[in-house]
């Protein structure tokens, strides 16, 4: 393999890995423990201010990184992020997924739990802890809103167009992505490894189809806040 032939591997590569969330965040972890903020609290549950300063800042630095990246590559970020459609359309789209998603997701928990049982390895979600109250559940939508719906489906088509130009096409990309993104949720559980894994490939799939990122958005979004309003009103 030539050196000319390489080097764009290598370099999609290195922004792949630099925009996977994973180095923003231990650097961003490692700040706030540094500035005495601690991961759990007194009870030993995951700490909500921890979680949302995490967050918050690693979506604006995330994308502030992606849309640098993008326009170095002599790239418009509006093209990669919202494409030629009209985006009024695009989320009405996206509103519409919402519900199906939601059954989607239910109907494929259901089918693991009468399946395979043994992947709900995690009887209380961590995360749904922090939405018992009010005020959590206020500040967890939030978070799921700006760094699920709207950082990881900007992430996605970044990291996307990566696979597509030089690492095996579009495909090998949904398909190493979602697993990813499956796997980034382990600690939710098995059984939400696989149901992200899913989602992951659903909104990938559907940037693919429709070359802007706002229906993906909008219906992950979405379907984030129905889960969010689900645990603080049954609390399970």
């Amino acid at each position: 393999m030539r050196v000319e032939a390489l080097s764009p591997r290598i370099t999609a590569i290195a922004e792949i890995l630099l925009c996977s969330s994973i180095p923003t965040q231990l650097l961003i972890a490692s700040g706030l423990r540094m500035a005495g903020w601690t991961v759990t609290d007194q009870a030993g549950r995951l700490s909500l201010p921890f979680v949302v300063a995490l967050s918050a800042a690693d979506t604006v630095i995330l994308i502030g990184l992606m849309a640098a990246l993008t326009v170095a590559r002599g790239e418009r970020v509006s093209q990669l992020w919202l494409g030629m459609r009209p985006i009024g359309r695009e989320a009405a789209i996206g509103a519409l997924l919402i519900p199906i998603v939601f059954f989607l997701v239910v109907l494929l928990l259901s089918v693991l739990m009468n399946v395979a049982p043994w992947l709900h390895n995690v009887p209380t979600n961590p995360l749904e802890t922090m939405a018992e109250t009010a005020a959590g559940a206020a500040a967890v939508a939030v978070v799921a809103i700006f760094a699920g719906g709207v950082r990881e489906e900007l992430q996605r088509a970044f990291l996307l167009r990566r696979f597509e130009q030089h690492l095996g096409g579009a495909m090998v990309g949904v398909v190493v992505l979602s697993v990813a993104f499956g796997l980034g949720h382990i600690v939710q559980g098995w059984d939400a490894v696989i149901t992200t894994g899913v989602l992951g490939a659903f909104w990938a799939v559907l940037y693919l189809r429709r070359r802007s990122t706002v229906a993906p958005l909008v219906s992950h979004a979405g379907f984030n806040t129905l889960e969010v309003l689900r645990v603080a009103l049954t609390g399970t």
